[in-house]
C-alpha cells in the first residue's frame, strides 16, 4: 500500500486538537529539527504535552478510540520514549484500518498472487531467475501500465474509485497513473 498508508501513534493535546510538529531547540542555526512521533509530545522544553493517543495513518485516517496518558504515573522530566506506555490499542486500531483498506482494494486473481509469491521465493533460491523475470516484467509493466492508465482516463473512472481499488490515497493514485502516461 506504500507511503499512503504508513501508520503511527497519533497524539491529541488537552484541548482535543492534534498538534503540529514538536520542535527541538539545538542552539543557533537556521535548521530546527522537529518530529511528529508520539513520544516527542512530552511537554518538556516548551513542547506540547500529549493527553491522548490514537491510531493514525498517513492517508489522513485517525482512530476513533482515544487512549489517555496518565501523567500522574508518568515522570514529566523523563522522555516519553523511556516510559512504559502501552501502545497496543492505537497500533491495533491502525491494523484494523489497514484491514478495511485491503478489503476495499481490488483483489488480485490467484495466479498473479502465486506469481508474486514465486518471485519472492526465487529471489532467495535462484536470484538470477528472479532478476530475469523482473527484467521481463519491467518491459511488460510499462506497456500494460500505459494501456491501463489510458483506459482509466478514457473511461473517466473517478480518482476516488481508482485510489480505493489500489488501496492508496487519491494523490498517490494520481501520481501512479501519471507515471505510466510518461511511457506512452
Amino acid at each position: 500500500m506504500g507511503a499512503a498508508h504508513v501508520g503511527s501513534v497519533g497524539v491529541l493535546v488537552e484541548d482535543g486538537s492534534e498538534p503540529g510538529p514538536a520542535y527541538f531547540d539545538v542552539g543557533s542555526g537556521s535548521y530546527v529539527p522537529s518530529s511528529t512521533d508520539w513520544h516527542a509530545y512530552d511537554g518538556r522544553f516548551g513542547r506540547p504535552r500529549a493527553a491522548l493517543l490514537r491510531g493514525a495513518c498517513a492517508c489522513g485516517w485517525r482512530g476513533a478510540a482515544e487512549y489517555p496518558l496518565d501523567w500522574t504515573t508518568l515522570d514529566d522530566q523523563t522522555p516519553l520514549y523511556e516510559a512504559d506506555v502501552d501502545l497496543a490499542g492505537p497500533l491495533a486500531d491502525y491494523q484494523a484500518h489497514l484491514t478495511v483498506v485491503r478489503a476495499a482494494a481490488v483483489p488480485l486473481p490467484e495466479p498473479l498472487t502465486a506469481l508474486m509469491e514465486n518471485l519472492e521465493t526465487a529471489a532467495v533460491k535462484d536470484p538470477l531467475v528472479a532478476l530475469k523475470a523482473l527484467a521481463d516484467l519491467r518491459y511488460l509493466i510499462a506497456g500494460v501500465g500505459a494501456d491501463a492508465a489510458l483506459a482509466v482516463q478514457v473511461g473517466r473512472i473517478p480518482m476516488r474509485t481508482v485510489a480505493t481499488a489500489l488501496g492508496t490515497s487519491e494523490a498517490a493514485a494520481r501520481r501512479y497513473l501519471k507515471s505510466y502516461r510518461r511511457h506512452t
